[in-house]
């Protein structure tokens, strides 16, 4: 194993303000500094014998860099960091140098939420046409709320169950419409039961999928309300079940934790739920990782490339964060939201 130089070195590393690890030639860790430890939130024998590409939450950016047996410097952008099992990523620059017997690699923290998000970054031509889509789509809605509330007329108590539910998108569908026709405000956060929320998504899932799909409840039922937009979180959990479903998943769960102590973004250390949509289906194609969660990238010749970066939205919109890990047979997309502090939950 190859360790970096005398005592004095590695005094001197743990002084730096900059995240470093020292990587042998096969990419393990076999140093860490102070500052990365304290960057990733864990004590720095944690990270020894790691192999660097395990750090990256999201794609494999790094893993193709630690395989290009580097002669010169290379930078990679805005790699999500964290150690394997914990969330959220901590977001950085990272260069990879060679040295002898190995690498050095530098972490350049960056903003999770930049200003420049080009996820927010619609061009004026696409908006535009969006708009359009808006207009063409209104008429259609109210012939198929109409045509809901003809047959509930007709049907017992679980048929009228069912139209309700077409209506209830309908009517969600129709507001999505005025949004991006005429955009308004956000709308007051007010309590919210996640599971209540959760269980209006399987009952579409149940309605879309059938029987091809077997769908699993994993609650934390201490959870408390919180406040939300429960029509904008109801949305956003849909778009990741049926990207879920249209991956060819078998099974998918939804899984809910209260997690202590989570970091989003810069914010201080807070009370979060953990909400995970977990699935077994194909995966996200490697040619579409370092660009999943931007608006119109779609593994699908038919998708929208939209589901995602509204997902990713209506995080943002509750001060949350949107993260994914995936490989064939098992993919798991996080929503990690803020509940408010310990103190405040206790006093509530």
């Amino acid at each position: 194993m190859v360790m970096p130089a005398d005592s004095a070195t590695l005094e001197t590393l743990d002084t730096l303000g900059t995240p470093l690890l020292r990587l042998d030639a096969g990419g393990a860790v076999v140093f860490a500094n102070l500052a990365m430890a304290r960057w990733l939130g864990v004590g720095q024998r944690r990270l020894l014998g790691l192999h660097a590409a395990a750090l990256e939450q999201d794609g494999q950016q790094l893993a193709a860099g630690l395989a290009r047996g580097l002669q010169a410097p290379l930078r990679l952008r805005r790699l999500g960091l964290a150690l394997p099992g914990a969330a959220p990523a901590q977001f950085a620059d990272v260069w990879l140098s060679p040295a002898e017997d190995g690498l050095w690699l530098e972490a350049h923290p960056v903003d999770e939420f930049p200003g420049e998000d080009p996820a927010q970054l619609l061009p004026a031509a696409l908006a535009a046409s969006l708009k359009g889509l808006a207009h063409e789509l209104r008429n259609p809605l109210l012939g198929i709320k109409g045509a809901a509330q003809l047959l509930a007329r007709r049907m017992d108590a679980e048929g009228r169950e069912l139209t309700a539910i077409i209506e209830s998108e309908v009517g969600r569908l129709s507001a999505l419409v005025d949004q991006l026709l005429s955009p308004a405000p956000p709308r007051p956060f007010a309590p919210v039961n996640i599971h209540a929320v959760l269980e209006r998504v399987l009952r579409l899932a149940e309605s879309d999928a059938g029987w091809a799909v077997q769908l699993q409840r994993d609650y934390d039922p201490s959870l408390p309300e919180f406040l939300a937009d429960g029509d904008r979180l109801s949305q956003a959990v849909w778009n990741l079940v049926r990207n879920a479903i249209e991956a060819g998943a078998g099974h998918v769960s939804l899984r809910t934790r209260a997690e202590h102590g989570a970091r989003i973004g810069s914010a201080p250390p807070t009370l979060a739920l953990r909400l995970e949509v977990v699935d077994d289906g194909r995966g996200v194609p490697p040619e579409l990782a370092e660009h999943l969660l931007l608006p119109l990238v779609s593994g699908r010749a038919d998708g929208t490339g939209l589901g995602l970066a509204l997902a990713q939205q209506v995080a943002r919109e509750h001060r949350g964060a949107l993260t994914w890990r995936s490989r064939p047979g098992h993919t798991v997309f996080t929503l990690l939201l803020p509940l408010g502090s310990e103190t405040e939950q206790a006093d509530g």
